[in-house]
C-alpha cells in the first residue's frame, strides 16, 4: 500500500514538473514571438544609414530617451565589454538625434559595484553633457528598472539598449510599464558565458511574468524626476 501512493505520489511530482517545464517555455517563447518585431538589429557598418528610419517605423512618437541598462562592472572604471557596448550604443543614438536624453539604470548596491558611477563618467568622456544623463541608482533588476523609468522618470516613449537576448523581457516589461519602446540590440561580439545567460534568461523572463502578474513594486521609489527636465540632479543620488 506504502508502496503504491509513493509511486503514485512520485508521478504525481514528475507530472507537475513536466507541466511547469513546459509552462515555463511557452511563456519564454511567447515573450520572444510577440516582441521581436520591436527590435532593430544589432549596429552593422552598412546599415548605420537607415538606423534613423528604422527606429521612426517602429515608433509612432519620438523617443524621449535610451534606457541603457546595466551589465556589471571590471572595476570602479572599468565596463565589462557587455557594459560597454551597451553605453557605445546609446553615444551613437544621442550623438545621431534618435534621442535626446540617456536614462542609465543599474546596480549601486554597495561602494565596490557602482555600474552607475562607470556608466556616468563613460558617456561624460564620450562628450555627452551631463544635463542629458540621467542616472537610476537603484535598477537593481530589469522589472525594477522599468517600473521606475515609468513611475519616477516619467518616461514614455524609449530606446531600450542592450544585447538582443535581452531585449524580449525588457521590451515586455516596458510595454507593461505603458512605455512605448523598440529595442536596439547592443551586440557588438560573442561574450563569454553567453549559453549560461541564455538558460538563465527563460527563467528570468518567467520571473518578470510573474512580477507583471502580482504587480510588484520596485525595491526603491523616488522623488519624480521627469526625464525632460535635467539630469544633473541625479547624478549625486
Amino acid at each position: 500500500m506504502v508502496k503504491k501512493l509513493f509511486k503514485r505520489l512520485l508521478a504525481l511530482v514528475i507530472l507537475l514538473i513536466v507541466l511547469f517545464g513546459f509552462t515555463g517555455m511557452y511563456i519564454s517563447t511567447q515573450m520572444v514571438t510577440n516582441q521581436k518585431d520591436k527590435i532593430v538589429s544589432a549596429l552593422t557598418p552598412d546599415k548605420d544609414d537607415i538606423l534613423n528610419a528604422e527606429i521612426e517605423e517602429l515608433m509612432a512618437v519620438k523617443p524621449q530617451c535610451a534606457i541603457v541598462l546595466g551589465a556589471g562592472i571590471i572595476d570602479r572604471e572599468t565596463p565589462t565589454p557587455m557594459l560597454e557596448d551597451r553605453l557605445k550604443a546609446a553615444v551613437l543614438l544621442y550623438k545621431r538625434g534618435i534621442v535626446p536624453k540617456l536614462l542609465i539604470s543599474g546596480d549601486n548596491g554597495t561602494l565596490t559595484h557602482n555600474e552607475i558611477h562607470v556608466m556616468l563618467e563613460y558617456l561624460k568622456r564620450e562628450g555627452i553633457p551631463g544635463e542629458d544623463i540621467f542616472c537610476d541608482h537603484a535598477g537593481f533588476s530589469t522589472y525594477d528598472s522599468f517600473y521606475r523609468a515609468k513611475g519616477v522618470y516619467q518616461v514614455k516613449s524609449a530606446v531600450v539598449v542592450t544585447q538582443s537576448y535581452h531585449l524580449y523581457r525588457a521590451l515586455y516589461l516596458a510595454d507593461k510599464m505603458g512605455i512605448e519602446a523598440v529595442g536596439f540590440g547592443a551586440d557588438q561580439k560573442n561574450y563569454r558565458g553567453q549559453s549560461y545567460r541564455e538558460i538563465r534568461e527563460v527563467l528570468a523572463r518567467n520571473k518578470a511574468f510573474l512580477d507583471v502578474f502580482v504587480k510588484r513594486k520596485a525595491k526603491f521609489g523616488g522623488e519624480i524626476t521627469p526625464i525632460s527636465g535635467d539630469g544633473t540632479y541625479t547624478h549625486g543620488q
